[in-house]
């Protein structure tokens, strides 16, 4: 592993939990206790709280995808002597995948369905909500945030599976253990 892809793959990881752990806690931690939190509790608490674990939360999920797409690149789009894609073209679309990249793959469609749930879903009805401006429209915005991070939290385990499940003995690739791992 050259030291570029250690640089991304460690970052990778690094931003991954980052952003796992804050779909976590959203879940698990802060939606059971704001619905414990009376209204003076929520004005106390929220202001402070939100927008920094939102901070987090958003571009920790943009890091992560980010820093996948370019590890991808690097280690299966990029052949040291043949340059970039050139492996990939003689192998054809289907015809030279390994399992790995194919569990890869489906890990990076479920964490691509996670960022978009992330940066065109559950960001801009936060944003609306936590500035005042969603109006009548607050329990929609909310109800529509609360489904994409439920959602993101169930891809989480598929996605984790196909992404580190791939480097595993006995790993190997098949529609029926993708299904299995969610």
């Amino acid at each position: 592993m050259n030291k570029l892809e250690f640089l991304f793959r460690w970052t990778h990881v690094f931003v991954g939990i980052v952003w796992i752990g804050h779909l976590y806690f959203f879940n698990f931690v802060n939606g059971p206790m704001q619905g414990k939190l009376d209204d003076a509790a929520k004005k106390a608490v929220n202001p402070q709280l939100m927008p920094r674990a939102l901070w987090w939360f958003r571009w920790g999920a943009m890091a992560t995808f980010l820093s996948g797409l370019i590890l991808f690149a690097l280690v299966y789009l990029y052949t040291p002597g043949l340059g970039w894609g050139a492996n990939t073209l003689m192998k054809g679309v289907e015809g030279g995948q390994s399992d790995r990249v194919r569990w890869i793959e489906w890990g990076m469609v479920f964490g691509t369905i996670m960022w978009f749930n992330v940066w065109f879903i559950i960001w801009p009805a936060q944003v609306k909500l936590l500035g005042g401006t969603a109006g009548d429209a607050a329990p929609a915005l909310r109800s529509r945030a609360a489904l994409a991070s439920r959602i993101n939290t169930y891809l989480s385990a598929p996605m984790l599976v196909g992404m580190l499940g791939a480097n595993h003995a006995g790993m190997s690739f098949s529609y029926g253990g993708l299904l299995l791992a969610g």
